[in-house]
Formats: C-alpha cells, structure tokens, sequence
C-alpha cells in the first residue's frame, strides 16, 4: 500500500473516541460477561463442577458438522450452510462453534434439559417450514406446554436476558441422557452435593474464629445467683481476649480451662465418600480421568459410556428440527467425528501409519496431519494408494471421471440447502 492510500484509509483505535458517547450508546454494560453459564443449585460448591466442566471440554473437542451423505448412507461432504458455520466456525458473535457445545453441554449437565435456539434466520421458524440458520444459542426452558416452551435467552443486541415463547419443532431440546443418575431430585448426585453443602456449613462453623473454651469455676453453678456471677465472669474474659493487643487474658489460681481440640464427629465425611464413589460408578467415570492418569482402556470406556450418548443427543436433534423432511431424502445430516488418534501414544504412531497407509485407509498427506506435519506438495501425498506396490500408469478414463464427478459435485453444492 502505498504513502498516500495508507494516510487515506489509515484508522487508529484510539483517534476520535468519545467515552461518553461510546457508553452511552452500545447498550447495557457488565463488568462480567453476561451470557456465560452459571451453574444452579450449590453446583458451583461441590465436586459436580470439576465433572461437568470435564464432561463438556471432552464433547467439545469432537467435530460436529452439517454433511451430505451417499447412496450408501456414508459420509461425502460437509454442506456450505449457516448451520455448517454455527457447527464449525460461529455459533454467534460472542461464541466460536467449540464455546458453543462446551456451553450447550453445561447448561445440559446443570439443569437436565437446554433448548438449542436459532437467533438469526431467513424466515421466522415458528411458521415457516424452510429456514436458514445463521447463528444460534442456548436458553434455559421455564415453562413447558403442548406445542412450544417458554425460554429464557440471551438477546446479545439488548444485552440481556429475555424470555420468549417458539414451538417445540423450531427449537432443539436436548435431554440429559444420565438424567435418572445427574439431574434427578433424589439421584446420587443431588445427595451428594446436599451432603457437600452440609460439610462445608460444618467447616465453616468450625472455622468461624471460636476457640471452643470450658471454663472451670471454683464454686458450684447450679444457682441462679452463682450463674449470673459466672456468666459476668466470662463476658470479662471476652473482653479482655478483644480488648487485648495480642489476645492476652488472665484468670484467677482457682479456676482453670478446658479446650475442646476438635469438635464432636459425625459420619458426613464417610457418606460422601460412599455417594462419590457411587456416583463415579454409575457415570462410569474414574478419578483417574479428572487428573488425567486414566490409561487407555478407562479412556475408550469413558468415551463409550458418557461422551457418545451426549454427543448423539445433540446431533440427533439438530436432525430432527434443523433439517426437513426433503433436505433428509438429500441426504443431509449432522454427523460428528472423533480423532481416533487423541489417545494413541507417540510411539504407536508409525506403526499404525503404515499398516493404515498400506491397506489403502489414509492417505500420506491425512497421516500427516494427524501427527502435527505440515501436507506434502507431492501429488502422491493425496492418493489412496500402497506406495509399496507398484501402480499402472494411470489413464485418460480416469482424469475423465474425476471431472465428471467434480461437476456432479458442483451441481449438487447449487442444489443443496438448509430446510426445516
């Protein structure tokens, strides 16, 4: 660019900006973000956190997308749509598609059901039954009727919160599939965060500052008058303890203090290591997992019992509410992708390389990308081929028909679209 462009279209972020302006016109302010999760009822206080929080980190790390799929149900190609952006890209202006499950996620685990909602549409989904979807959030369900709910969502042009009524078939509802073990009034889990808020009330009495002292007197308290001569006893030595610089107090030779060095047991402590216990059992989740000590075996277990349900729920209705009837006789559909790569261990990599380069299964370029390598600029690097094996030239049919098909594959990009 040159001297006199740079100085026409030049722009500084800081040259004429008015701060009175600025606040008051871009709406309500925070001083924190006001769309973020909150969790619910002491969740915020116990060890359901650190398991919601692990939970969703892990579905968020799978590929999700809007995908076409072939005559033999397998997958093609991802669809160019607005739901294919909110999947992969932005979800909407505050959120990157991964923000966005990580977020549907917790709000499912916290309350058992979020609603999925599209924000920004070309046609309004509650009564349109063709839409495309451009950005989408989450929202709490208040209140639940035969053909639509009530919502509270997050409007990010006013900047706050704000309830609104869609039918049932614009909007994903997803359902927490552990919900009889997470969400349930009477699950291991909600006894055990009851019991966590029981054993912190305890810590924090014990830790309130008391000194649980007895206080001995030489003379018998059984009588109203030697009880108030006691009592005013020991208001004088709370005062001489709060009065005193260094908390020193005396008292006289005859009397003498007895300190409690901690206070009567329960078995709180036990019952919540029995319901923790318990509750990782029936999750199928290990501690090993949260501190990131879990081997391969507890891993694919993990994944098997608690990641794929969550994830299938997800796509499942976004299926059945993002796309139509005719987008699925296209076959449209929402597919997700897990790295099968995540937990095998560097020096596995090379074995597993060759024998799925060998067998024709990965090309050289997808090898190298999966460990971190930049793609080859050879042709061959694409080719789903054996290098081992020598190769026939290949003819003047096959250029061909992969023209042909890259052809069908533009008509078809022209076809596609996002319906409800």
């Amino acid at each position: 660019m040159g001297l006199f462009n740079r100085l026409r279209r030049g722009w500084n972020a800081f040259m004429n900006k008015d701060p009175t302006w600025w606040s008051r016109e871009q709406g309500a302010a925070y001083s924190r973000r006001p769309d973020r999760v909150h969790l619910t009822g002491g969740n915020e206080r116990s060890i359901a956190t650190s398991i919601y929080s692990r939970i969703a980190l892990d579905v968020s790390l799978i590929d999700v997308c809007h995908c076409l799929l072939d005559e033999n149900n397998r997958f093609r190609k991802t669809v160019d749509s607005g739901l294919n952006d909110c999947l992969t890209l932005a979800a909407n202006k505050d959120q990157t598609a991964r923000a966005f499950i990580q977020d549907c996620v917790m709000s499912m685990l916290d309350e058992g059901v979020v609603a999925i909602v599209p924000i920004d549409t070309d046609a309004d989904p509650n009564t349109s039954d063709s839409f495309g979807i451009f950005s989408m959030r989450t929202g709490k369900i208040l209140d639940w009727y035969p053909d639509s709910v009530k919502i509270r969502v997050y409007n990010d042009r006013t900047g706050e919160k704000e309830d609104i009524v869609m039918l049932k078939r614009a909007v994903c509802i997803v359902e927490n599939p552990l919900y009889a073990v997470i969400n349930e009034p009477n699950s291991n889990m909600q006894r055990l965060i009851k019991k966590l808020r029981l054993l912190d009330v305890t810590d924090e009495r014990t830790a309130s500052g008391k000194m649980d002292l007895i206080i001995q007197m030489p003379y018998s308290t059984r009588a109203p008058i030697k009880q108030a001569q006691a009592e005013k006893r020991r208001t004088e030595i709370e005062n001489q303890l709060t009065n005193s610089q260094y908390g020193v107090a005396y008292i006289d030779s005859s009397e003498k203090v007895i300190q409690l060095n901690r206070s009567v047991e329960n078995n709180l402590l036990k019952h919540i290591e029995y319901l923790t216990d318990m509750v990782f059992s029936q999750i199928g989740m290990t501690q090993s997992i949260l501190n990131g000590s879990a081997d391969e075996q507890t891993m694919l277990n993990y994944n098997n019992r608690i990641i794929e349900p969550i994830v299938s729920a997800i796509t499942g209705e976004m299926r059945r509410k993002f796309l139509s009837e005719d987008a699925r006789k296209e076959r449209q559909t929402v597919m997700f992708f897990r790295d099968p790569f995540r937990l095998v261990p560097v020096n596995q990599i090379a074995e597993i390389a060759d024998k799925f380069t060998r067998n024709e299964i990965m090309t050289s370029n997808e090898i190298r990308q999966v460990i971190g390598m930049k793609p080859s600029t050879d042709p061959k690097a694409d080719l789903l081929q054996n290098s081992n094996i020598a190769q026939p030239a290949r003819g003047k049919a096959d250029a061909v028909a992969e023209k042909q098909d890259e052809k069908e594959d533009k008509n078809q990009n022209g076809k596609n679209r996002l319906r409800l």
